[in-house]
């Protein structure tokens, strides 16, 4: 069952970005970081089973991240992939910052979701360091990645080169940084492994199957369907 959710939510995210390119242009993949980075930051808190594999939820929604910077980076230029990560980074500190203010107000006798607020947001802060940190270094890696992909290889035939030559290793950057950040301590030594490998797997599964997505996103710009070029 598991499975087969994860399945049906990679493709409400894929559907999701490839909406909102298409009706706002570039905004729309502005819209989609913060979204993602917010999602991903809630979701990575529960545990479960895929695969085999013990895995922590929010491994697509983050990985799509990636793929937006891809169709900035192909479509318009490296700086705006920059601007993306920016938005992503300011959106997840005022997640952190307004959450924590959340969970401290007293609660009303009626109230019913303050216990559970403070399972989730207590443990943010400590999130949003490890998803700053391991966001950043990878994010960059990647942009960085795929110029030097694109430049070496221009033609859009070897798009699917450099998207996923530039997400491989910066997915790979991004599991070990946020997972032993975010969860040393938190789990067994053992499983801290088993997150690494396990959300670098889904993650390359992610990246490998956004591919044909990233050429429709280019064909799109190339054909003039996608007006907001702001």
């Amino acid at each position: 069952m598991n499975e087969l959710l994860w399945v049906v939510m990679l493709i409400i995210n894929f559907a999701a970005i490839l909406i909102a390119y298409r009706v706002w242009g570039k905004i729309g993949l502005y819209l989609w970081i913060p979204i993602s980075v917010i999602i991903a930051n809630i979701q990575v808190t529960k545990t479960v089973n895929l695969f085999g594999l013990e895995a922590t939820l929010g491994n697509i929604v983050y990985a799509t991240g990636f793929l937006v910077t891809d169709i900035l980076s192909e479509c318009f230029s490296k700086k705006e992939s920059r601007k993306a990560i920016g938005i992503g980074f300011f959106a997840l500190i005022c997640l952190t910052l307004l959450m924590q203010m959340a969970v401290l107000f007293k609660p009303a006798p009626s109230d019913f979701v303050q216990d559970s607020m403070l399972t989730i947001f207590s443990f943010m802060p400590r999130l949003m360091i490890a998803s700053l940190i391991a966001y950043f270094i990878s994010n960059h890696h990647d942009i960085i990645a795929y110029e030097f992909w694109k430049k070496k290889f221009p033609s859009t035939k070897m798009i699917w080169l450099r998207n996923n030559a530039s997400t491989f290793i910066s997915q790979l950057i991004d599991s070990v940084i946020f997972t032993f950040i975010a969860f040393y301590g938190v789990f067994e030594m053992d499983v801290l492994y088993q997150i690494v490998l396990s959300t670098y797997i889904l993650k390359w599964i992610v990246a490998l199957l956004d591919t044909p997505f990233l050429y429709l996103a280019k064909k799109w710009f190339d054909e003039g369907k996608i007006k907001d070029t702001i």
